[in-house]
């Protein structure tokens, strides 16, 4: 009997002593998975900003680069409808100078 109440003592220690272990050490490893936790969120949050920032740059000089190929065309119609203006009127002025010929 003597061997048995040893046995159960042992067992209620182990238990006692695991028991004190894992609330000595649970709130650790929480902490440690928190921080970790926090801090993957925190680098793949600053990983996204860093490529929001690669693209925005990226569109804004695609959308300059497009506004300004438009207004190179812009200019080069009005351009054109100018000289065209300008063609038709020195047409127009020479036709109403110049007299009819005739042919026989």
């Amino acid at each position: 009997m003597n061997s048995t109440n040893s046995f159960a003592q042992g067992v209620l220690f182990g238990s006692v002593l695991g028991a004190g272990l894992v609330l000595l050490l649970a709130p650790r490893a929480v902490a440690e998975a928190r921080r970790t936790l926090t801090d993957s969120a925190n680098s793949l949050r600053d990983a996204t900003t860093d490529e929001y920032g690669r693209v925005r740059r990226r569109v804004v000089a695609a959308v300059d680069e497009v506004v300004a190929r438009g207004e190179s065309v812009r200019k080069d119609v009005a351009n054109a409808i100018g000289n065209g203006g300008r063609e038709v009127e020195r047409v127009a002025v020479t036709v109403k100078t110049v007299p009819p010929t005739r042919e026989l």
